[in-house]
């Protein structure tokens, strides 16, 4: 049986293809209370999507297959009330206007920095 403050556990979900990157913000938002799923690749995070309906993701925006941009749009279609901030290594404009055109609520840039990622991530989950 759950606790009521089991419950209001928001679930988070990481999407990137570097395997370090993953566990390393899986375990800090851990620490901090946040039920965490992981994905390595945008077809992953679509399955998980379906099946667990996350509150919040992190996604990359350049991955090996699906990119982030495709996957954005394919989450969007399947509810488009998910909030998405995109993770990239690269300054690229024009992929994160396209990435806030398909309904993303922002962007982090990497490396990560934790203190920026907490605050963002805190900032869209107590919305």
């Amino acid at each position: 049986m759950h606790s009521l403050k089991e419950l209001k556990m928001s679930k988070l979900l990481i999407v990137d293809d570097e395997p370090d990157v993953r566990e390393f913000a899986k375990n800090f938002f851990v620490k901090r209370k946040l039920e965490v799923d992981t994905a390595a690749s945008g077809s992953e995070a679509i399955d998980l999507v379906k099946k667990s309906k996350p509150e919040l993701i992190l996604l990359d925006l350049r991955m090996e297959g699906i990119d982030g941009l495709e996957t954005l749009k394919q989450i969007k279609e399947i509810d488009k009330n998910i909030k998405v901030i995109m993770v990239t290594g690269v300054n690229d404009a024009e992929s994160i206007n396209k990435a806030k055109e398909l309904g993303a609520k922002g962007y982090i840039h990497k490396p990560l920095i934790l203190e920026e990622l907490e605050k963002v991530v805190l900032k869209e989950i107590r919305k």
